[in-house]
Parts: structure tokens; sequence; C-alpha cells
């Protein structure tokens, strides 16, 4: 098990920045939860940012409950530290989108072998960046 260490909003920006893969919990329109499994980076604001496409459920769900919650960890999962984050949603659509899933397939992939192959891909798929303004974080204690 990882040692505990609280804490504070640059901490848990900077293990966005260097570990992507999560899960983003939504409301569903009765109120359930809605998880999906979900590559996150961090933009220049300290916003957490999360591609997806414009019909999927999540941005249905965020569009008329913008309330988010995401939990990201380590390749390896367990021991290796994970970090909560909590706050209001916003999507934005192409071609504003464009620019953040550029910024998004660097931080996470590196150079794409083909830039005008990668905006022909975003267009085709209709994506959108979820932009989530982190309005608190955990943990701050260990349970």
């Amino acid at each position: 098990m990882a040692e505990f260490k609280p804490f504070d909003v640059s901490t848990a920006q900077g293990f966005l920045i260097q570990h992507h893969w999560g899960v983003l919990a939504t409301r569903r329109k009765n109120g359930g939860l809605q998880m999906s499994p979900i590559t996150v980076g961090l933009d220049s604001e300290g916003r957490a940012i999360i591609s997806s496409r414009e019909t999927a459920f999540k941005v249905n769900n965020l569009r008329r409950d913008p309330r988010a919650a995401v939990c990201t960890f380590t390749p390896n999962f367990h021991g290796g530290g994970w970090v909560q984050v909590n706050g209001s949603a916003e999507i934005v659509s192409l071609p504003e989108a464009l620019a953040t899933l550029v910024y998004l397939q660097r931080q996470v992939y590196g150079e794409h072998k083909s830039w005008p192959e990668f905006r022909e891909r975003m267009v085709r798929e209709k994506r959108v960046i979820i932009r989530i303004a982190i309005e608190s974080f955990g943990p701050k204690v260990r349970g």
C-alpha cells in the first residue's frame, strides 16, 4: 500500500498531468450514477479535461446536470496512488474544442503521426471536450 500523504489542489493537478486513466461519474436522468472509463488530462487553467463524443451518454448527462467526479489512478492501480476531483463540467464542442483536443493528445500520448488525420478523425467522430473545474479533491485523510 502506498504511503498516505495529504495534498493540496496543485498536487491533485500534478497527478492528473502524470496519470491519465480514470473513471468519470455523472448523473443519469433518473438521478442514478453512470460511470465511464476515461482518459483525463489537465488544461493550462488547471481544469480536468476529457475527450468524448458529442452523442455519448456522459455528455448528455453533463449537459443536463453538470456535476462530475473523476477518480484517476496509476497504471498499476493498487499501491500507486489515486486522486478524486469533483466539480462542474462544461462541454466544449467543435470547432472550439479542437485546440484542446490537440493539447490533450500531446499531454497523454505525445505527438500524433499525422495531425491532419487526427483533426479529420475528431470532426468525423464529433469529438467534444469535457472541462471540469476542480472545486474539491481528495483524498485528504486516510480512513
